[in-house]
């Protein structure tokens, strides 16, 4: 038990910390540093991302690695998209929602199937990556601010996953299940936000 303790407490450690690096690296030229601090300078990516490790921890294998490689690779998809000018979709909307469906998923602990599982974190993931990809043609470095921002987010699935190790045990379980209603009750206000007049 406490060599899982000790990996969920490094992984809140890493989630913490996040925003400190995002202020220290705010003023970089669009490269690496820049795009891999961007994701957690925004609590709702931030804490989205986390819930997707959560989640893919609450489900089990396969989707324990499935998921956390998908969000990325759609992600990568929305990128894309919006530097080709694809039409521009509720952005915010859709990333308000990613938090509150996803901390939802983990707080009842929902057991959907892979195929479900998979395309509604694929499809959440596309409104995040658009939103990076708006940011990109004002990179210096779009290849490197890109490989930083699918890092940085791949680490926070694997925060999310370590976090989740603690439901091992019941009352770990519970610590999983309370941050998941913590990202939906967060995800609700974003959304609250986004339909804002």
């Amino acid at each position: 038990m406490r060599p899982r303790l000790a990996l969920a407490a490094a992984a809140l450690g890493l989630a913490l910390a996040g925003p400190a690096v995002a202020h220290t690296a705010a003023g970089l030229p669009g490269g690496f540093a820049a795009g891999f601090a961007h994701p957690f300078g925004g609590a709702d990516h931030l804490l989205a991302t986390v819930a997707v490790g959560l989640w893919g921890a609450v489900l089990g294998r396969p989707l324990v690695y499935a998921l956390p490689a998908a969000f990325p690779l759609m992600m990568v998809v929305g990128a894309v998209l919006a530097m080709f000018g694809a039409p521009a979709p509720p952005v915010e909307i859709g990333i308000a929602l990613s938090a509150l469906v996803l901390g939802t998923c983990v707080a009842l602990a929902v057991r959907a199937p892979a195929g479900l599982a998979l395309a509604m974190v694929g499809g959440f993931a596309l409104f995040h990556g658009y939103a990076h990809g708006r940011e990109l043609p004002s990179a210096a470095d779009p290849l490197g601010y890109s490989a930083g921002f699918v890092l940085a987010t791949g680490l926070l699935h694997l925060a999310g996953v370590a976090i989740a190790a603690l439901s091992a045990s019941p009352a770990g379980r519970w610590v999983t299940r309370a941050l998941g209603v913590l990202v939906a009750l967060a995800g609700a206000g974003f959304l609250a936000q986004a339909l804002a007049p």
